[in-house]
């Protein structure tokens, strides 16, 4: 009983995050519209990009144009889910070289996930919903690849934001990890968007464990393709263990961490 209040209390205060976030933003629409209408340019820009190269090529590693682009959806509806709901993930190292996690140190809610979903990374909304009309304009679209897709995004999501927020959390140890951080983005985007098959076998187990590529992508394009909703679970569960790892690592962390002395509230 007292897990499920515990559940129930934390499931309201997501939630209210959310909407303070979101109230945050659209108080300057035309800036969050621009933002957003932005981000889905660019991202056409390189479906544009990958259109034309098929095209001439008739294939790339055995992947087609519309392979192609459900990598593009699943990453980018994923990639922008995680920042629109934990938009502090690629801010928690300098939050923690600052000593700004005080603040969150002294509120009644996990700090881990108080800190994560404070704040709300506006072009990210431009990913998110991306991502949703690339999948509307696949062959076959129905009822059923949407909710398959939306629980993808999910999983991915999830990876996306354990993933950013381990890299992050290595400033407990080392000081400032920035440059890890960094690159570990760019890799992540970078393997996550390409094909599978172009890269090495001897590289593939990197995409199931250090940058996991696989279970944001590779996996999801074949449970997409067969509709194979067995295996939907599985890369929900792994989702769970990322996020678990990071959350591991930042209670570690904690313990070396050495507070700012600075006073301030957050309201």
């Amino acid at each position: 009983m007292a897990k499920r209040s515990t559940f129930r209390a934390y499931a309201r205060f997501l939630g209210a995050a959310f909407r303070a976030n979101l109230l945050a933003v659209m108080e300057y629409r035309i800036n969050f519209l621009i933002q957003v209408f932005g981000m889905m340019l660019n991202n056409a820009a390189f479906a544009f990009f990958w259109g034309v190269l098929i095209d001439r090529t008739g294939g790339v590693g055995g992947y087609g144009f519309e392979d192609v682009m459900f990598i593009w959806a699943v990453v980018s509806s994923a990639f922008g889910l995680a920042h629109v709901l934990f938009g502090n993930i690629r801010s928690l190292g300098r939050i923690v070289m600052q000593g700004e996690l005080d603040l969150y140190l002294l509120q009644p809610k996990d700090p881990f996930l108080n800190l994560l979903v404070s704040k709300t990374v506006v072009s990210a909304w431009g990913d998110l919903i991306y991502g949703f009309i690339v999948l509307c304009l696949l062959p076959g679209f129905g009822l059923e690849r949407l909710l398959l897709f939306s629980l993808l995004s999910v999983s991915g999501g999830l990876v996306f934001a354990a993933t950013f927020a381990a890299a992050e959390c290595l400033t407990f140890f080392m000081g400032n990890s920035q440059a890890i951080s960094g690159a570990l983005t760019e890799f992540l985007l970078s393997f996550s968007l390409y094909p599978e098959t172009i890269f090495d076998k001897g590289m593939r187990w990197v995409f199931y464990s250090i940058l996991p590529s696989g279970f944001i992508a590779f996996l999801p394009l074949a449970v997409f393709k067969n509709l194979d909703w067995r295996l939907a679970p599985l890369l929900l569960l792994v989702a769970c263990c990322y996020a678990a790892g990071a959350y591991a690592l930042f209670r570690a962390g904690l313990r070396r961490y050495e507070s700012g002395n600075q006073m301030g509230a957050r309201i």
